[in-house]
This record gives C-alpha cells, sequence and structure tokens, in this order.
C-alpha cells in the first residue's frame, strides 16, 4: 500500500480522500517545523504532501530513497527544490487554481482597509479614543486601480474593482488587447504611465528574475502622489525600505502588505508607520480555499501513486506509461523550443502555432504542445504560475491562441517540431527535431538554418554579417572568462542577417550580456538558461 506523510497543517478533508483512494496517510501537522525529524523519516513515505512550512530542500531528498511524488497544496513552490526533485525522479504537483478568488478578495480587502485606515482606526476606538477628525479616508468609487499583472489573479481583482465603479488600467507584457478589453481594463504598454495615472497599485505576479525588485526606489519615486500600494503577490516584488520612506515624507498615502522580503516578518522597514496596513501572508487563508487546496491535492497524489496518472504537474508530463518511451524525447524538445522561444520574445504573445511534421504528427500532441506552451510562459509567468496541465489555459486567459498543424514529412529531415510565435509586432520561428542519438537539436531560428544542440547555458546573438565578428565575439567572452562548448552560425544571406548561438560552461549575467551587446555588429544578444 502507497503511504503518504502530511507534514504540514492541512484539511482532515485531505485524509479521508486519501484513504477512500487505498493510499496510507500520517498526518503530522508540525513536522515540517523539524527538518532534522523529517529528514530521519521521510525515506519511509511514497509521498509528501505539504504546504508553505516544510521546506523540501536537495538535503532532505538525499534521505528520500522511496518518495515519489510531492504534493503542494496551493501555488508557490518556492520551498521546493524542484531540480533535485527532478533529478531523483519525483513528481512536484501544485494546485495552481485554488485559491485564487480568496488572494484576489484578500487585495481588494486590504485596498479597503488601507484606504479607510480600518486598523488604525479600529484599535483607537477600542482604545477608548473617538479621533474621528483623525481618520478621513479616500472613496475607491472613481478612482484609477493600477494592475502589475493581469492573469489569473489580477483578473479577478479587475472584475472586482469594475464591480465597485472603479477604473481598471494593466499593465502586462503578455496580456493581448482582445484579452483587456474582453476583461473591461485598459492595456498600457508602459509601466511608468500605469504608475502615474493609478490612485491605487497592486501588483499580481510571481517574483521571477525580471520581476524581482519590479517597484525599486526609482519607479515608487515616478507613483502618482498620494496613491496607495497593496501587495498580496510575493515578497521580493517591492523595495520596502523605498516605500517606507515614500509613506514618510507624504509622497504615498498608503501601502497594504501581506507579503514580505524576509518571511517570517518578525521586524521590517513597514512597520510601526502609521499609514500601513500589514498580514501575515493570509491571501490563500480563507476556510474555502484551504479546502479546496486540500481536496485537490489529495486527489491529485492519490491518481498519481494508485493509477499512474499525472496531472498539474511542475516537472513532469501528463503521459499514460505506453506513451512515455515514445514521447520523452520529443517533450524534451518542445521544451527546448518553448524555452528559445519564451526568453527571446519581449512583446505580448498574440497567437502561437506548432507544426509538427512527419512521424512526429502521429504522437499524442497534447503533451508535446503542453510542454512546448509551458515552456515558453513559464519566463512571463513564473514555474509556480504555470505547469504541463494548466499551461493550455493559462494561454487562454492571456488571449493566447494556439494551434497545431500535422504536416507530412518534408525538407532535409524527416520528422520535426517547428514553432511559430506571434506578436504584436512581429512572427518569429524556431525549428528543432531528434537526432539518431535521441537529443534534440536546433535547426532552425528565424527561418535560418543551423545545427546546435541545447545545453544547459546558451548565448543567442542576431547580427550583420560582417567580417571579423566571430573573431570579436569569441575574444569579448574570453576576456569575459566565458568559455565556449558549442557554436553555431547562420545567415539568411551574404552581407544580410546572421545569427549565433552559442553553448557556454557558466551563465552569461547582465553586466557580459551588456559588454556583448556593445559590439558593433550586434543587434540583440539574449543570456538562455535551460
Amino acid at each position: 500500500m502507497a503511504k503518504v506523510l502530511i507534514s504540514d497543517k492541512l484539511s482532515k478533508a485531505a485524509i479521508q480522500i486519501f484513504k477512500d483512494n487505498g493510499v496510507e496517510v500520517d498526518f503530522q501537522p508540525d513536522l515540517g517545523k523539524d527538518p532534522a525529524k523529517l529528514k530521519e523519516i521521510i525515506g519511509n513515505y511514497d509521498g509528501l504532501a505539504i504546504r508553505s512550512a516544510t521546506k523540501v530542500t536537495a538535503d532532505l531528498l538525499e534521505n528520500a530513497g522511496n518518495l515519489k511524488v510531492i504534493g503542494r497544496a496551493g501555488i508557490g513552490v518556492d520551498n521546493v527544490d524542484i531540480p533535485a526533485a527532478s533529478a531523483k525522479g519525483i513528481v512536484v504537483m501544485n494546485t495552481p487554481f485554488g485559491n485564487s478568488i480568496t488572494t484576489a478578495e484578500h487585495a481588494i480587502a486590504m485596498m479597503f482597509a488601507v484606504a479607510r485606515q480600518i486598523p488604525a482606526a479600529d484599535a483607537s476606538t477600542q482604545a477608548g479614543k473617538w479621533e474621528k477628525s483623525r481618520f478621513m479616508g479616500s472613496e475607491i468609487t472613481g478612482k484609477t486601480l493600477g494592475l502589475i499583472g493581469c492573469g489569473n489573479i489580477g483578473s479577478v481583482v479587475a472584475s472586482r474593482a469594475l464591480g465597485l465603479k472603479m477604473k481598471v488600467v494593466a499593465f502586462d507584457p503578455f496580456l493581448s488587447h482582445d484579452r483587456a478589453q474582453e476583461l473591461g481594463v485598459e492595456k498600457l504598454d508602459d509601466l511608468d504611465e500605469l504608475l502615474a495615472r493609478a490612485d491605487f497599485v497592486t501588483l499580481h505576479l510571481p517574483k521571477t528574475e525580471k520581476t524581482a525588485n519590479i517597484l525599486s526606489a526609482e519607479r515608487i519615486a515616478k507613483m502618482k502622489k498620494g496613491a496607495r500600494l497593496v501587495n498580496c503577490a510575493r515578497g521580493g516584488l517591492v523595495d520596502e525600505a523605498a516605500v517606507a520612506e515614500a509613506l514618510k515624507s507624504g509622497h504615498l498615502a498608503g501601502a497594504a502588505f501581506d507579503v514580505f522580503d524576509v518571511e517570517p516578518a518578525t521586524e521590517n522597514p513597514l512597520f510601526g508607520l502609521d499609514n500601513v496596513v500589514c498580514t501575515p501572508h493570509l491571501g490563500a487563508s480563507t476556510t474555502e480555499a484551504q479546502e479546496n487546496v486540500a481536496l485537490q491535492v489529495a486527489e491529485q497524489m492519490s491518481d498519481y501513486l494508485m493509477r499512474g496518472a499525472i496531472s498539474n504537474a511542475i516537472n513532469a508530463p501528463s503521459v499514460t506509461a505506453e506513451e512515455a518511451p515514445l514521447l520523452k524525447p520529443w517533450i524534451e524538445l518542445c521544451e527546448k523550443l518553448g524555452g528559445f522561444a519564451g526568453q527571446v520574445t519581449e512583446n505580448p504573445i498574440q497567437s502561437i502555432e506548432i507544426e509538427y511534421v512527419g512521424h512526429v504528427g502521429e504522437l499524442n500532441l497534447k503533451p508535446l504542445t503542453s510542454a512546448l506552451t509551458a515552456c515558453l510562459l513559464i519566463p512571463l509567468v513564473g514555474e509556480g504560475g504555470v505547469n504541463m496541465v494548466s499551461a493550455p489555459l493559462v494561454a487562454r486567459e492571456r488571449g493566447i491562441r494556439i494551434a497545431e498543424t500535422r504536416k507530412d514529412a518534408q525538407g532535409a529531415f524527416g520528422s520535426y517540431v517547428r514553432l511559430v510565435v506571434t506578436t504584436e509586432k512581429q512572427s518569429r520561428s524556431v525549428a528543432g527535431t531528434i537526432y539518431s542519438d535521441g537529443k534534440p537539436r536546433f535547426i532552425q531560428i528565424k527561418g535560418i538554418n543551423l545545427e546546435a544542440e541545447p545545453t544547459p547555458f546558451m548565448l543567442y546573438t542576431t547580427n550583420t554579417d560582417t567580417p571579423g565578428y566571430i573573431g570579436a565575439l569569441g575574444t569579448t567572452l574570453g576576456e569575459l572568462g566565458i568559455n565556449i562548448a558549442t557554436f553555431a552560425l547562420g545567415r539568411s544571406a551574404k552581407g544580410d542577417e546572421a545569427i549565433a548561438l552559442l553553448g557556454v560552461d557558466e551563465k552569461v549575467d547582465a553586466a557580459a550580456l551588456k559588454r556583448i551587446e556593445s559590439l558593433p555588429q550586434v543587434r540583440q544578444a539574449k543570456a538562455l538558461n535551460f
């Protein structure tokens, strides 16, 4: 009998679901707070059901010899070492949509609380004071709400705000104008414009390399004087010290934070300020949400342990046991094609078209398309916000159209996959195939033929086809201490646009990338990580 450990506080209804599915359950809701004890016993279990208190580290997983699945009741998987779990063949699942309504409602509640100074007024009144003139608030009706991020949760906040007769503007580079129109919001292409116009600003996006500190001190200074800021998304998206200074100076009228850069937050620059409302990461803390995510994770883990079905997996496709050997190399290829496109695309995506040419078109395309779409979206929404199962839905929510085309074998390769990404400004394509060694290869980018094996760290450039570029690029990388593993080149015509795709031994950081971009032949340079 499969055995699951629940190491965090989880609804007891989940225990019954496990039992009804024939899974033995060990319910120890405080064990996640004792890493040493958890490490000692983790080897006895096939599944681990958690919330945010349990930290699933590489060190813990070293003892997890029997563990097959980790189920996170909620969306965030920051507390799980995904690469370490993947290396050990452990499926990591989450429940990406179980607490969207609850989190959105909390953001609205925080907006009201800071607009009317409810916590401070409550404390003052209960202390026997009657400071009616002290707590002058601001109406919500008629004000402009600026959404930074308009995905699953942000769109719910938008609908609630519109019901409150607010005007809603949104900054989300991957929100299409059609989707914005459908939601009834005004899409802005410039974050600074949103900050200058919005009376209330609320964040609804994951923390990634691109979004960390998105509201820096410089950007906070650009916010409308007297605006109020709400963050119920992720800590680290906002420079908290800069917000504190803006509040003290009177530039901002108030702020409401449910998440913090360091949690548990026992001290913070925002604490103690009169015009700040703080809650201890309560976005998902409602009875309904806790019940929903607990039931979902129990069902998903039971399905996997007892029937081999995979759903809402962060690191594994939804495939049957029979399909797995045939699909595995093509799934890896699709992940690389999607990852490449996601990392080089800078404008809002309108549509993606995937061409399956040759015998690959005879396979089950759903996991291939899901793998490609998920990896395309991960750079945009973060790993916790999209997975193999939810990728098509997340794409639809952003107004991204997905089309699959099966074609007979043609050209030099008997079977290959081509991805065409269309944005508001242009269409770009990337194609790849599986070689006889079973490994994926890029075979075409932007219609230009080349041959390149994906590596963990890569450098992609578009450049003018002029003599000396290869030497200049190689010399620059050498000066930066970056070793070249592979080097693939292609061009559309002599003297026209050319591309280079290099495998390198270490990550190309922002400073190195800036140096490469300064080369006179370079039109664009991107650091890629796979």
